[in-house]
């Protein structure tokens, strides 16, 4: 049996990415979206759950039981934001999901995708940084199997994928070769995360070239 996996955020740039590693990978079986919003995409191995509010995931609780882990690339930019409301979608309901999963599939697997420059501290001076720390602080403390917080820098698409944000399509190709120790193609970030599930790895947190070894 291959793995089955929750996934968030496939109707954003890395969370598609993640997506369509996954299904082209043998080692995964299924993949479950949950998303605000539906992915256009026809795959034997894909199915969705739409949810509008995260905060509600305990009510489909017969529909999340059996995963071997959870992916978790949902996000939105904090530009405009108050410091209150990225905490409620950054903070709060990740937990939230994260909770409800942990009390379903103890052996399962949560990867937490955050950003470069994440502030572990939880005492910096950007309040984004600060946020994704203390989310990650609280979910290494979650009894899951495994957790892993993903911190990529530059990313690159997988070929086929819609949602490309607008900034990095004319840099796409060039990125690699001019900053390619900063770089990660969003393959390496999704076969990384199954590396996590399949033979786990020795830091919780992992920057850019932690998550290079694991995506080879």
């Amino acid at each position: 049996m291959g793995l089955k996996i929750i996934l968030t955020g496939t109707t954003g740039m890395v969370g598609e990415g993640v997506l369509l590693e996954c299904l082209e990978n043998d080692q995964v079986s299924e993949v479950l979206s949950i998303s605000r919003r539906p992915y256009a995409i026809s795959h034997p191995k894909y199915s969705e759950l739409l949810l509008s509010d995260f905060m509600q995931i305990d009510a489909h609780r017969d529909r999340l039981r059996g995963f071997d882990a959870c992916f978790y690339c949902a996000g939105v930019s904090s530009i405009g934001m108050s410091e209150a409301d990225y905490t409620h979608i950054t903070l709060t309901t990740t937990l939230r999901f994260a909770q409800v999963l942990a009390k379903l599939n103890p052996e399962m697997v949560f990867d937490f995708v955050t950003g470069a420059l994440t502030d572990s501290s939880e005492q910096g001076r950007s309040m984004w940084a600060r946020v994704k720390g203390k989310t990650e602080n609280e979910l290494m403390k979650l009894p899951f199997r495994g957790q892993y917080n993903f911190r990529p820098g530059l990313m690159t698409p997988v070929k086929g994928q819609k949602n490309v944000k607008g900034i990095f399509k004319p840099f796409i190709a060039i990125l690699p070769f001019f900053m390619p120790k900063k770089t990660l193609s969003l393959h390496e970030v999704g076969r990384a995360m199954i590396r996590t599930v399949t033979e786990g790895y020795s830091k919780q947190v992992l920057e850019v070239p932690d998550i290079k070894v694991l995506g080879v």
